[in-house]
């Protein structure tokens, strides 16, 4: 068996007073997470002063479920330490992820999606409808009304 080629993830931390910034880009699968796991808690732990630790995800190619897991655990350990987790720019298909899976509002965004009326890969420029109300029966007697159900025995 051929293994694969291993998928490029790089990492760029910088901190600043009461905040870091984590840049990815590549994909954040289960061979990569374990770096941003490392470089997170560093930064947890080297700047007590922190307010807020933002990821952003401008770059961001790939989000397996590991990466997924990795986010909720930074969340847990901000969230103890009262940190502020923020994902800027996240790609269309991370927000469908988070969305899918109900944890997009433990995240905060300081960037959210441009309202431009253009549509990105994958989504949908119309806005969103309500869904349809269930239809109602047809009243008896109306045309519509496709009379007695013959497997029902009348009284």
């Amino acid at each position: 068996m051929i293994p694969l080629p291993h998928r490029p993830f790089t990492l760029t931390v910088e901190a600043g007073q009461g905040t870091a910034h984590l840049r990815l880009a590549g994909d954040l699968d289960y061979d990569t997470c374990d770096e941003l796991v490392e470089q997170a808690e560093q930064c947890l732990t080297t700047h007590p002063d922190l307010q807020d630790l933002r990821l952003d995800c401008a770059e961001l190619r790939f989000c397996d479920s590991m990466g997924i897991s990795v986010l909720l655990m930074i969340h847990r350990k901000t969230s103890a330490r009262n940190i502020r987790l923020n994902l800027d720019d996240p790609p269309p298909f991370l927000e469908r992820i988070l969305d899918t899976t109900g944890v997009r509002h433990l995240f905060s965004q300081a960037h959210p999606p441009q309202q431009t009326g253009q549509a990105t890969p994958g989504q949908s420029t119309s806005p969103r409808t309500p869904p349809l109300p269930a239809p109602r029966p047809p009243e008896p007697g109306s045309p519509e009304d496709p009379g007695p159900d013959p497997g029902k025995v009348l009284l």
